[in-house]
């Protein structure tokens, strides 16, 4: 069985860029995918963070290296995609999950919010699957993982921006597994549940509004961290080869009720 699960699952040889990885969703998914035996390189602009979530990583027997960057404008993600190339070859696998989640009303959401708000969580994944995905192409084997949001299938708690950006990037994910699925590259998205994480800090503070949203899941809990280790593993290993062009809502159930 452990050879059997091994074959299937096993990242042994891959190589992992993980944008957001110094935190939150990012930084849970680029410790599974070590775990299970890739290089992971995780891309933020903070160096301290990323640093320390790299020392995490090393410190559990895993491969760790990071690379600080601004994926803010489309020029940062081309340097950080150009270190990449330089100091780690190709990549293998590509998880987008920098993001930023600029919400007010609508009425005021500004065109200085609106151009922010796409340039991290739209352009930046388009930027670096441009330049990493037709490689994975030319060597057989590759998988994408965008994170998106419940926000990409409906709308609360003023989406604005963000919703807008959630939506596309689930889009951009159907295209790049148009365009490459044939030639061994998965691009699929992952849609959390409501999760702890820096991005919804000021919502967790708020009891009342945290147990409301507990309460619309199936399960009867919000999302936490662990959730997306599995997530991770399964579309960047073998055993989700036929598993392309998707938006998985790994939420509790809150995406069906």
């Amino acid at each position: 069985m452990d050879g059997y699960l091994n074959d299937l699952f096993s990242l042994h040889g891959r190589t992992a860029v993980v944008t957001g990885g110094s935190s939150g969703i990012g930084k849970a998914m680029a410790t599974a995918l070590s775990r299970a035996g890739a290089h992971v390189v995780l891309v933020a602009r903070r160096p301290e963070p990323l640093q320390a979530a790299a020392e995490e990583i090393k410190a559990a027997g895993a491969d760790a290296a990071w690379l600080s960057g601004d994926l803010g404008d489309r020029a940062g993600a081309h340097r950080v995609a150009d270190s990449l190339l330089e100091l780690h070859g190709a990549a293998d696998i590509l998880v987008n999950a920098a993001g930023v989640n600029i919400r007010p009303p609508m009425g005021e959401l500004t065109e200085d919010d609106w151009d922010r708000t796409m340039r991290t969580n739209l352009d930046a994944p388009f930027t670096l699957g441009q330049r990493l995905g037709p490689a994975m192409a030319d060597n057989g084997w590759g998988r994408i993982i965008n994170i998106v949001s419940q926000q990409a299938i409906r709308a609360f708690g003023n989406s604005g921006a963000y919703g807008v950006s959630k939506a596309a990037l689930a889009a951009l994910t159907r295209s790049q597994a148009e365009a490459w699925s044939a030639r061994g590259v998965c691009a699929n998205s992952v849609a959390p549940g409501f999760v702890h994480t820096p991005l919804n800090e000021v919502v967790f503070q708020d009891p009342v509004r945290t147990e409301a949203m507990a309460r619309r899941t199936m399960t009867g809990r919000n999302s936490e961290l662990p959730d997306f280790e599995g997530i991770a593993v399964f579309l960047a290993s073998d055993a989700a080869a036929y598993v392309t062009g998707q938006t998985i809502f790994v939420d509790g159930g809150f995406s069906s009720t």
